[in-house]
């Protein structure tokens, strides 16, 4: 399966990813509209860690046995077993953070329900990928996330 790969070598701490993982995942897929006008305000599926010095994006692994699944107390967290991509039924979802605490990678973010990559199935290629002015990210076939 396809998967966001970062190349920390490149990540120039701009978090480009961020806003436009935001504004993927907004009503108004606007970037000023997302920011100062939605609400609520859209949130942002990857996070950028570290200075300028060195920093990397960090994201769903959308893992081989995802623990997030196997800990959801409702079954909201799923893995498609045709695509490999683990997502979220915000409808079952009650926000208990489960999936959260087992995360190895620390992906999911709580507002109210659970919130993570989803890749941008609709997109075709995920917004960070797209829209990272330096190549820092990349979306390509890899070996299973193991966790």
């Amino acid at each position: 399966m396809k998967k966001v790969y970062a190349k920390e070598e490149l990540c120039l701490n701009c978090r480009l990813c961020e806003v436009h993982c935001k504004t993927a995942h907004s009503r108004s897929k606007d970037i000023i509209k997302a920011y100062k006008y939605e609400d609520p305000v859209p949130v942002s599926r990857i996070s950028v860690y570290g200075d300028n010095l060195g920093s990397a994006a960090v994201s769903c692994r959308h893992c081989d046995h995802p623990k997030c699944v196997e800990a959801c107390i409702t079954g909201a967290m799923r893995k498609d077993p045709k695509t490999g991509i683990v997502s979220v039924n915000e409808s079952k979802c009650i926000g208990c953070m489960t999936c959260l605490t087992v995360c190895p990678f620390g992906c999911i973010k709580i507002e109210k329900t659970a919130i993570k990559c989803d890749l941008c199935q609709e997109d075709g290629e995920p917004a960070c990928v797209k829209n990272c002015p330096n190549g820092a990210l990349v979306y390509l076939e890899m070996g299973g996330g193991k966790a």
